[in-house]
Order: C-alpha cells, then structure tokens, then sequence
C-alpha cells in the first residue's frame, strides 16, 4: 500500500496516478509494493529527523527509512517541500518534475541503489529520469 501524508503546504489532488506510477516504478525494479509512505514536509521539519536520526545539522531534500524485507519494498520517505521547490528554480525545471526525481529517489534507495559515489550519482541520475518517464506510461 503506498500512503501520502502532508506536514506541509503541499498536498497531492491526484493521489491515485501517483501511487500507479510508484506501483509502476516499483515493479520496474522486481520489487513489489509493501507500505510505502511518502510524508511531505517543511525544511525544519527534515531538519530535526536529520539531526535525531542521522546526526546531521544540514537541509535536505529526502530522507528514506528503508523497512525492505526481500523483495518487497517498504519505507517511510520524508520529502522536505520546501527542498523541492529550491531545487526547481535552482535546475529550472517544473516543481511536478522535481517532485516526481525526488520521489522515485527514494524508491530507488529501497531497491538497493546508492548515491555516495560519483558513478552511483550517475546511475542514480539515469534511473530517476527513466523513472519519471513512467509517469506518462497508462498501467
């Protein structure tokens, strides 16, 4: 089951297509859909779960708890709003699309894929605009 949960300005009028294409991007990788929650969020409320969880004093634009067992993907995504909208103006690009990297970013850490190194970054890259391509696809 895939829940949205909103803790900031931000709320999704489409939930349904979007957990279709999470479905989509799920089965992409051979996993299958566990619970997956994306909570969308400020940039403070990120800010306190980076530095309680990860001991981390920095913004970020996501932070993934990974509750995958197999092949069945499950996690709590944190996605801070406020992050994506940065992001949007900073690579020019629609918020619906930074929105939709950042969301499939998380995906991808719960199917195992990293972002540490600069080659991970670069297949990461890839995935994520393969990924939101799928958005597109009918089921």
């Amino acid at each position: 089951m895939i829940a949205f949960h909103f803790k900031s300005e931000l709320v999704i009028q489409k939930k349904t297509d979007y957990a279709d294409w999470i479905n989509r991007v799920v089965n992409s990788e051979g996993f299958s859909v566990g619970q997956i929650d994306y909570i969308f969020c400020t940039d403070d409320y990120l800010l306190k779960l980076n530095k309680d969880y990860l001991n981390h004093d920095t913004f970020t634009d996501i932070i993934t708890f990974d509750y995958t067992e197999g092949k069945i993907i499950s996690g709590d995504i944190f996605i801070s709003t406020d992050r994506v909208q940065d992001n949007a103006k900073k690579f020019d690009v629609e918020f619906s699309n930074e929105l939709k990297r950042v969301m499939s970013h998380g995906i991808l850490h719960l199917a195992g894929f990293g972002d540490k190194s600069k080659e991970e970054k670069d297949i990461m890259r890839l995935k994520e605009d393969e990924k939101i391509k799928m958005f597109h696809v009918e089921p």
